[in-house]
Parts: C-alpha cells; sequence; structure tokens
C-alpha cells in the first residue's frame, strides 16, 4: 500500500525493490523500502547467538526424533492382524461417502483432442509376455439364460488362454465366448476424457468404445451386485459395484488416442472410467463375471481401498 492507502502496482513494487541494488549505503533494505513492519531482536553478541541455535538445533532434533519413533511404533501396531480393522473401517467410511454422492448424471468433463497428452505406460500385472492377441476371446459368466445366445459354449476355456495358465488343467467353465467384433457391434462411443492415478499423477486421452451399460443390455447378467474383470493370464483382477460400472463414461474401450489399443496399453480390450481410478481400468481383459458376491481386487488384497472412486 503506498502512503494514501491506495494499492500500488506490482512493478511499481518492483520497481521499488530494484532499487536497493543503486543505493550506495547499507540503511536500507526491501522490507524498508516496501514499508513492511518489522521486528527486530535486540542486538546479540556471537556466544548468545551460537547458544540460542544450538538450543534450537537440539529442540528440532529431539522433536524430530520423538515425531519418527511415534510413527514408526504407529505403523507397527498397525501392521499387527488385530489393529488392521482399523484401515478396513477408515476405507469402508471413504466407499460409504463415495456411493452416497455417486450418480450415474455427474459426468467428467470432456476436453478437445488438441489437449491430449503425451500417452503414459504404466502397470505391467496381468500382462504376460507370451500373450497372443489373434488367439484372444472374451469369456463371459452369469448371464441370464446363456445357453440362449449363440455364443454360449458349455466350456469357454480356449486354447489359447489355456496356454497362459500355469501348467494347471483348467476345470471346464461354461458361458459365453465373444470375439472383439461382438463388442464393437455395440454402439461406438468416443470421449476424450482424464485418466487419474492413484499415485497422483493425471493424463488426458481420447477413447473410443462400448458402453458397459450396452454391454450389459445385450448380455443381460443374472447377478446384479458386483462385476469381476480377470486379465486372461489372471495376473491381475478387479472388482467394481455394478452402478458404478454402468456410469455412461464407462467404457469396453478397443482405441486410444486415434488407433487400436497397443499391447502396452491393454490390447485388444480394456476397461476406461471416470469414476474410479486407474488401478480398477483393468487392461488386457480375459473374463468377465457378473456375480452377487464381492468380487477380489489385486490392490485392494494389497491394503488399498477396493471402490477405490473419485
Amino acid at each position: 500500500m503506498s502512503e494514501n492507502g491506495k494499492k500500488e502496482k506490482p512493478e511499481i513494487l518492483l520497481d521499488k525493490v530494484r532499487e536497493i541494488g543503486e543505493r550506495k549505503t547499507g540503511e536500507e533494505n526491501t522490507a524498508a523500502l516496501l514499508k513492511e513492519n518489522r521486528h527486530l531482536s535486540e542486538p546479540l553478541s556471537n556466544d548468545e547467538a551460537k547458544r540460542r541455535m544450538s538450543s534450537m538445533s537440539r529442540r528440532g532434533f529431539l522433536i524430530g526424533g520423538a515425531t519418527a519413533v511415534f510413527g514408526y511404533l504407529g505403523y507397527g501396531w498397525l501392521k499387527q492382524p488385530e489393529n488392521f480393522s482399523v484401515f478396513q473401517k477408515v476405507l469402508k467410511f471413504n466407499e460409504d461417502i463415495s456411493q452416497f454422492y455417486y450418480s450415474p448424471k455427474h459426468l467428467a468433463p470432456e476436453f478437445p483432442k488438441s489437449r491430449i497428452s503425451t500417452a503414459r505406460v504404466n502397470g505391467g500385472e496381468g500382462m504376460s509376455d507370451n500373450f497372443d492377441p489373434t488367439t484372444w476371446k472374451l469369456q463371459v459368466t452369469g448371464v441370464t439364460n446363456q445357453n440362449s445366445y449363440p455364443q454360449y459354449q458349455a466350456n469357454i476355456n480356449y486354447q489359447g488362454i489355456s496356454q497362459l495358465a500355469s501348467g494347471a488343467e483348467r476345470s471346464p467353465l461354461s458361458g459365453l465366448l465373444l470375439t472383439l467384433d461382438d463388442v464393437k457391434r455395440l454402439p461406438r462411443v468416443e470421449m476424450t476424457t482424464e485418466l487419474k492415478c492413484i499415485e497422483g499423477w493425471s493424463i488426458i486421452v481420447n477413447w473410443v468404445g462400448a458402453r458397459f451399460s450396452d454391454f450389459v443390455a445385450a448380455y443381460q447378467p443374472q447377478f446384479t451386485k458386483y462385476v469381476g474383470i480377470v486379465t486372461p493370464d489372471e495376473g491381475y483382477y478387479v472388482g467394481w459395484d455394478m452402478p458404478s460400472i454402468l456410469h455412461p463414461q464407462t467404457l469396453l474401450a478397443y482405441e486410444m488416442n486415434g488407433a487400436p489399443l497397443a499391447m502396452e496399453h491393454g490390447a485388444p480390450l480394456r476397461l476406461v472410467s471416470t469414476v474410479k481410478y486407474g488401478i480398477k481400468q483393468i487392461k488386457r481383459i480375459g473374463r468377465i463375471e457378473f456375480t452377487n458376491d464381492r468380487p477380489p481386487d489385486f490392490w485392494a488384497e494389497q491394503g488399498y481401498d477396493w471402490y477405490s472412486g473419485h
């Protein structure tokens, strides 16, 4: 503020600061030129200054050390199985809050294609090196009257997925066995939205695919509470609540940034959504399971939030 009470422009203040360099005396500094209120202590002797600095250093060290010790002990306490319920209660509370505010009418912003970010590769779980996309099929279980669909098979295990098994014989599994063309026959949807990672970063991506809600309309589920999704090698798996996966901005995507999905981004089919973090947006989908039992989730088993909404 100037002497007459008017707010001075930033460039005027900057000019005043520059005056310091032109002054020949050391009597004025930035605070003086800008007329800032200051409170200076009485002059100290060298010995007194050293004593006070030493005292402050010891106090800071003791406080920091105590904080570290209590933090370590607290972490050790929480790691005990009998105390893990504290984490679970917090995560359940977060899930309840997220579900309370969830609405299929709440749409995330969409961006012009000029805002598309540089693609980022993250997460390799379930992305086996020996995967052959030419043999890929989509297994679907839990469909109502599944044997009425032309894609129904009494055993939907197939050679491509069996080769990814760890040598174990797979039990017969009945359901639907779909191709990518089956998914592409559903209404085509394009959106350019923000992909948010639980690690704190985000990118803007253009996606093309089919709404999961359209997939559900075409292959009606027998069970309506949850959806479990697994990679072909079963190395990665996620669980979704049905309301979230039916959000209009949740897609089974087969194109990314104007091109078919690359292998590192989940070819030939992956899940994308604006309502959950990237850990839920599974790449390289191998099987979709409709169920009334809460499905297992890879990162939830590591202590992360099962719901993972934002």
